[in-house]
């Protein structure tokens, strides 16, 4: 006897409570990436990362995601991107909102996404940021200090950015021109370029977003769907190797337009670098 809409209803309403709560608890993720070449300065240095909010709040005015950041206790945070949407309307004061939420529980840098490019006025965005408080990396880098040890941190802008910007391999130049062959930090917003390009840079860890962990996780797949709406891609959550570089792709907080994700929550990564 085929079931009446009565006795499915209470299905749908479990699986629709199941995809917002999917979408909207955040989950604290935490990695320990170790090197051998890590300033012992630098063992322990807790990093908080995030990336792709696409607009999106949780809590009023993302109170929610400021205080899980806040419990975390990092020492720096790096936001890689995406943190608007072409597809959605937000209010004037969210970039700043986000910015001083951020760089008062400790020091932020940003890195365009592809979607900033695509959304608002960059320039205009980049001093709303910087004005409030984070540290806008775009094509450029700088020396980090702790424990008497130096690394540097470099961040890049979107591909989708200005045609005459300086590209990857130029930033890579410019480090070791001024650093020699210094431990080094990338921040990155495209987790697919790291096999073919970013790798090759010479950075020891990069750090990207961009994948959305695939958007649909499913057990023994590295995500289901890539941002280019193919299937099953790879470098999309987590910690990969490739040509002597290391790469965190974090799964992002946000979605697209009115898409959703599927068993992938909303991440806040924590990434505690280890010498060894």
């Amino acid at each position: 006897m085929a079931k009446g809409p009565g006795r499915r209803l209470p299905g749908i309403l479990l699986a629709a409570l199941f995809v917002y709560w999917g979408n909207t608890a955040l989950q604290v993720c935490r990695f320990e990436p170790s090197f051998p070449a890590l300033p012992a300065g630098f063992d322990g240095c807790r990093i908080v990362v995030l990336s792709d909010l696409h607009g999106a709040e949780f809590g009023e005015g993302n109170r929610a995601l400021f205080d899980a950041v806040a419990a975390e206790s990092p020492e720096l945070i790096f936001f890689l991107g995406d943190l608007v949407d072409e597809y959605r309307d937000l209010p004037a004061d969210y970039a700043e909102t986000v910015a001083e939420g951020l760089s008062a529980i400790a020091p932020t840098y940003y890195v365009t996404g592809n979607h900033e490019w695509a959304a608002v006025d960059v320039p205009d965005l980049k001093k709303q940021l910087s004005g409030h408080g984070a540290a806008v990396l775009d094509n450029k880098f700088l020396a980090l200090e702790r424990n008497g040890d130096q690394i540097i941190l470099a961040g890049i802008d979107d591909p989708n950015g200005y045609a005459d910007q300086k590209s990857p391999a130029q930033v890579a130049r410019e480090v070791y021109a001024a650093w020699g062959d210094p431990f080094w930090l990338l921040l990155a917003h495209r987790n697919d370029r790291f096999p073919g390009e970013y790798s090759l840079l010479g950075a020891d860890l990069v750090l990207s977003g961009h994948g959305h962990g695939g958007v649909i996780r499913l057990p023994f797949t590295d995500g289901l769907l890539s941002t280019n709406r193919t299937f099953f891609p790879s470098y999309t959550a987590g910690l990969y190797r490739e040509n002597g570089s290391v790469l965190f792709a974090t799964r992002g907080l946000g979605n697209v337009g009115r898409l959703f994700r599927l068993f992938n929550r909303p991440e806040i990564a924590v990434i505690t670098l280890r010498k060894g």
